[in-house]
């Protein structure tokens, strides 16, 4: 293979605790995203990225002077799989001992599938039902539903996540959600944060309680081997 271009990060989050289940990993944002969700707290990275960049070869360094503390990386954005020459780096880290996990919002199926090689975790989100993807910014959603049928053959692990918007997330969402991740391994359900969104009137909106998340996770107990709550 060509040796493509290599990777440029918005940013690096030297330990974090809540993003790879039971790891302590680093965290690398990648720029820019083919979504405009109005909830979205990464919308400064999504929307406009602006330099300094941090340069993949920087980044390598970094991750291998902190080895002794992590043995993870999480690989987060804005959309990682918009960049062509992800797989090549998360070859990278796989070759340097790293665990990886990938997040992604599905949309490019063919980046995805070479990344499975690499990687060790798959965080898909499923934001909302496919119906709603457009008020999202999305022309389509085969690409995202060829992903949900990819991961569901389970030759990597993964779970599926939503995050509990109120507006996005309804009982007829969760009935159409559910439709689409039947058989899945894990669907983890997050709470919204109302805070330093997008849109800024999301800020204004209030979440959902937790009971409420309970009994929306009570649905869908059937269609899921494992229901996670991060409420």
């Amino acid at each position: 293979r060509v040796r493509g271009k290599s990777m440029k990060f918005s940013g690096l989050q030297k330990v974090s605790l809540i993003d790879y289940p039971n790891k302590v990993a680093s965290v690398l944002f990648t720029p820019g995203c083919n979504l405009r969700c109005p909830f979205c707290h990464n919308w400064r990275i999504a929307v406009d990225p602006k330099p300094p960049f941090l340069q993949e070869a920087v980044a390598l360094r970094i991750l291998e002077s902190r080895k002794k503390y992590v043995d993870a990386v999480v690989v987060t954005g804005g959309e990682p799989t918009m960049h062509k020459e992800l797989p090549q780096f998360l070859a990278k880290l796989k070759k340097r001992g790293f665990q990886v996990k990938l997040d992604t919002n599905g949309f490019y199926p063919e980046v995805l599938e070479e990344c499975l090689a690499y990687v060790d975790y798959v965080a898909l989100d499923l934001k909302t039902s496919p119906e709603k993807y457009k008020l999202l910014g999305a022309k389509s959603t085969s690409g995202l539903l060829r992903t949900v049928e990819m991961l569901k053959t389970g030759k990597v692990a993964y779970e599926f996540r939503t995050t509990m918007v109120p507006e996005f997330i309804t009982v007829e969402d969760v009935n159409k959600i559910c439709e689409l991740t039947k058989g899945s391994k894990t669907h983890a359900l997050q709470q919204f944060v109302p805070q330093d969104t997008l849109e800024k009137r999301f800020e204004g909106l209030k979440p959902y309680a937790p009971e409420v998340i309970r009994e929306f996770a009570g649905t869908m107990k059937s269609y899921t081997e494992n229901i996670v709550l991060r409420i």
